[in-house]
């Protein structure tokens, strides 16, 4: 959640001070620089290379535009750097250079600031109404604030994802509408793995981490009587409640708040972990970033006190990390062991997202070979 730090700043000789937003948690800028549309991009890139943020005062779209300048200039980076740098050794190395590039780059774009009224109105030339994605995010305002302008506009973005929704071909055609910081089923071939997966029983199924209540709504939809889904995630747990509720399926589906399992035993427990064990660095990368696999280790090992005899547990999860040196095929197989699993079967599915067919993404050989698995397991 947004914090609510103070940032201060000096500007026609008076120190002034506002409420600092940050989703991600980064601290405000201890230097701060006002900046309007006269500045130069080179100028601009210097200065928050330097540790120094713009506050902007002038149009809107010239900001928007100075930050896509802006990523051209990091994105290319320094020359020297470039023809100095070896190839990455390891496909783990190549991970570990992405991640730093794109933290530096997040860093940077980051440094281009906005002023939000009390009201969360933009009082800039040329901005849009951004009020109803600010509230939707925020909350309630409490007075001026100051964010990224890289912040707004995944506010902005996601405002628009949730008021459009986004088509699951598994529900018929039938709309999610996913909050800003809860992954969207964008990538739907998780979701296509529920849908297609044998049905162990028709009466009860857990859905653990639902995030937008997507499984949990197709398990519904496939005939199952009642679901449990749960998440520890406020936004989450309103944006599944809403969601069921859209497509009528509230009396079916119970979403709670819980840390993995709810209380009982089900004979379907369906999870979908993230699937890279690295650290998040912003709001959405939690659905994607599970440091040291701690979900999909806390999934596997209290899996065999909440399935009901014979029941199955479907762990959805990419062998991305595989791919990537952050985690063997051996060891997820010995977790499976150390947790009294057995596996049933598994199903297999490619990626078809775009980034999966992009030859100049730093990962793509990574990616090109993944594959998504619902893993049927079952207690010994």
């Amino acid at each position: 959640m947004s914090t609510q730090q103070v940032i201060e700043w000096t500007e026609d000789g008076r120190t002034r001070t506002a409420h600092w937003r940050s989703e991600s948690g980064v601290p405000p800028p201890r230097r701060v620089a006002v900046a309007d549309d006269r500045m130069p991009a080179d100028t601009a890139h210097r200065l928050v290379c330097e540790g120094t943020a713009l506050l902007w005062r002038g149009d809107y779209q010239c900001a928007r535009q100075l930050l896509t300048a802006l990523a051209r200039r990091i994105d290319r980076g320094p020359r020297r750097a470039r023809e100095r740098r070896a190839p990455a050794a390891t496909p783990a190395e190549a991970f570990h250079r992405y991640r730093q590039a794109r933290s530096r780059r997040a860093r940077l774009l980051g440094m281009v600031l906005v002023p939000l009224d009390a009201d969360f109105g933009v009082p800039l030339r040329r901005a849009p109404d951004v009020r109803r994605a600010c509230a939707e995010a925020y909350g309630p305002a409490r007075g001026p604030s100051v964010v990224s302008l890289r912040e707004l506009l995944g506010l902005i973005g996601a405002h628009e994802w949730r008021e459009k929704g986004v088509e699951v071909p598994a529900l018929g055609g039938d709309r999610v509408h996913p909050y800003y910081g809860v992954f969207s089923p964008v990538r739907g071939e998780y979701v296509d793995l529920v849908a297609e997966a044998p049905l162990p029983t028709r009466e009860l199924a857990f859905d653990i981490g639902t995030g937008t209540g997507v499984l949990a709504a197709v398990l519904a939809r496939r005939g199952i009587e009642r679901v449990v889904a749960t998440d520890q995630d406020a936004r989450a747990l309103e944006c599944a409640r809403e969601n069921v509720a859209r497509l009528s399926l509230a009396e079916r589906v119970e979403v709670i708040e819980a840390d993995l399992f709810p209380p009982g035993r089900a004979p379907l427990v369906v999870c979908n972990p993230p699937w890279v064990p690295a650290r998040p660095s912003a709001p959405l990368e939690y659905a994607i970033y599970d440091p040291s696999s701690q979900m999909l280790h806390g999934f596997l090992n209290g899996l065999t006190g909440h399935l009901a005899p014979g029941g199955e547990g479907w762990l959805i999860l990419s062998d991305l990390a595989e791919h990537l040196g952050l985690r063997t095929r051996a060891e997820l197989l010995a977790a499976f062991d150390t947790a009294g699993l057995t596996v049933l079967d598994r199903l297999d599915v490619r990626p078809v997202h775009p980034r999966a067919f992009d030859p100049t993404d730093p990962l793509h050989s990574a990616r090109a070979a993944e594959v998504t698995s619902l893993w049927r397991l079952t207690t010994r």
